[in-house]
């Protein structure tokens, strides 16, 4: 039997960027036709340098060698021509187009002149048979599932001939139904000798799938081991240098003042139908009301609702006894309305602007930001280098750019930003998604502390470790309604997973 070769061979890759070293002579070997597992902390170098191995970035110094052969990319499409794809942790696809449209996008099959879409039919069904993912080539994206959508975005580089595969937080917005699935369908593809790189930083997930593990720290690697040698503390200890932590409350801190009242809430998209539908709810200070449910099933509808964002079509909102249905969206931040969004860069920050740009988001007409109608710079760089400070946030001051932070610290410089302007109802919509152990544990910790403080929270999460520990009251979300209130000291995520795929959902 042939020993299999190096697939990928990172050698002494170096890459900075202003102020920051992102990698630090980082060596990686990926044999074929294993899975290779990637962990760190946010800024550990992760994500620059799979981009680098797939032709987003150039190094400044080391050495790229795939099956052997020294390669130089400068673009994606250079890595491409060499067998290597990615699929990201937010998907690139077009939610209107058919699945084949999808997945022939800038890659379309011709006979000739013509356009050749049988043949790319017919090679999708195969792909799709061969790694246990089929899918209707003339299904539209958007009628899809997460986890469908997943399919499409693994068979597209597969379609264009990859068999090194970069999968960056794959299971971020899974079930654990899922999650199974996918797993399957990655032990399929290996076994078919393609190679795969799995960043993740669900360490039990990370155990179960890998054949290998490479852990980085601050740049460098600093381990890899074979998971049959660690558990998950000795994984996280070489990650972070501590002990892992969970997001587990034992104290109760609701209180019986109802900070939020929502009853009947409904919104209508544009095509006339519901997005959300006959939503009610109570949060009270000091209470953690989760909210479960497979991404794209009325959650960022019923984000915007609340924030004003999009109008209701029916029911009420009250904030702390005011009626603020028809409040504007400056007016209910205005009344103690905190929103941590599920998108940080699209939502969240201006990527290309200061920190001390980013820190008044929400709150630029406020005080320490403003005065009067004009921006009050040194205010807005004391107040930031205050969060900075507070929260933990690694950063050389207010004026670097929010962009030159890793996912982690832009993160925690969200949640300074609301939570130094002590609001009385925080909406956080996936508040630690693709961030690691470390500000995970920074994370829940603040939501803790303000809880217990007297905040009222809705926690929106894909995460149901999060939801499980963190919360009072637990929904599920399906189709746009509330279908379960659940109690999540005794619910298992299995029986979460069902209700939020709709098993044993009566409609």
């Amino acid at each position: 039997m042939t020993e299999p070769r190096d697939a990928v061979e990172l050698e002494g890759i170096t890459k900075t960027f202003p102020g920051v070293v992102a990698n630090d002579d980082v060596d990686l070997t990926v044999r074929e036709g294993e899975i290779h597992a990637i962990v760190g902390e946010n800024g550990a170098g992760k994500s620059t340098l799979m981009k680098i191995l797939y032709g987003m970035q150039s190094p400044d110094d080391g050495v790229i060698r795939i099956r052997g052969d020294v390669v130089h990319f400068r673009s994606p499409k250079d890595a491409i021509a060499r067998g290597i794809g990615m699929v990201h942790q937010h998907f690139m696809l077009a939610d209107n187009l058919t699945v084949l449209e999808n997945l022939v996008l800038g890659s379309e099959p011709r006979r000739g002149p013509a356009l050749d879409f049988e043949s790319a039919r017919t090679r999708i069904v195969e792909l799709g048979s061969l790694y246990g993912m089929p899918l209707d080539p003339d299904e539209l994206v958007e009628t899809l599932t997460v986890g469908e959508r997943q399919r499409v975005e693994i068979l597209k580089v597969l379609y264009r001939g990859a068999d090194i595969l970069i999968l960056d937080e794959p299971t971020a917005v899974l079930v654990p139904q899922e999650v199974d699935e996918l797993f399957k369908n990655l032990r399929r593809l290996k076994d078919e000798g393609v190679t795969i790189l799995f960043i993740s930083h669900k360490l039990e997930e990370v155990l179960a799938i890998a054949d290998s593990i490479t852990v980085m720290r601050q740049g460098r690697t600093v381990a890899t081991v074979s998971p049959a040698d660690v558990d998950v503390h000795q994984l996280a200890e070489l990650m972070v240098g501590s002990e892992l932590p969970t997001p587990e409350t034992t104290e109760s801190t609701v209180t019986d003042v109802v900070e939020l009242s929502v009853v009947g809430l409904g919104s209508r998209n544009e095509d006339g139908r519901w997005d959300i539908e006959d939503i009610t709810f109570d949060i009270h200070r000091g209470e953690v009301v989760g909210v479960a449910g497979v991404e794209g099933n009325g959650q960022s509808a019923l984000v915007d609702t609340l924030l004003g964002v999009r109008r209701a079509d029916a029911g009420s909102i009250s904030l702390a006894g005011s009626d603020i249905t028809e409040a504007s969206t400056r007016d209910r931040r205005g009344a103690g309305v905190g929103i941590i969004p599920a998108d940080r860069h699209r939502q969240g920050l201006l990527l290309p602007a200061p920190l001390w740009e980013n820190a008044m988001l929400g709150h630029q007409w406020l005080v320490p930001y403003a005065k009067g109608p004009w921006v009050d710079k040194k205010g807005a760089r004391d107040r930031t280098a205050e969060i900075i400070d507070r929260f933990g946030v690694i950063a050389p001051g207010p004026d670097v750019p929010a962009v030159a932070l890793s996912g982690g610290n832009q993160q925690k410089l969200i949640v300074g930003r609301e939570m130094i302007a002590e609001p009385s109802l925080l909406v956080a919509a996936h508040p630690t998604r693709g961030i690691d152990v470390g500000a995970q544990a920074d994370v829940w910790d603040e939501i803790r502390n303000a809880r217990r403080a007297g905040l009222a929270v809705l926690l929106i999460s894909a995460d149901l470790e999060e939801l499980l520990g963190l919360s009072d009251t637990l929904y599920v979300i399906f189709r746009g309604r509330f279908v379960a209130q659940l109690d999540p000291r005794t619910v298992t995520p299995d029986e979460l997973g069902a209700y939020m795929t709709g098993v044993g959902v009566s409609r």
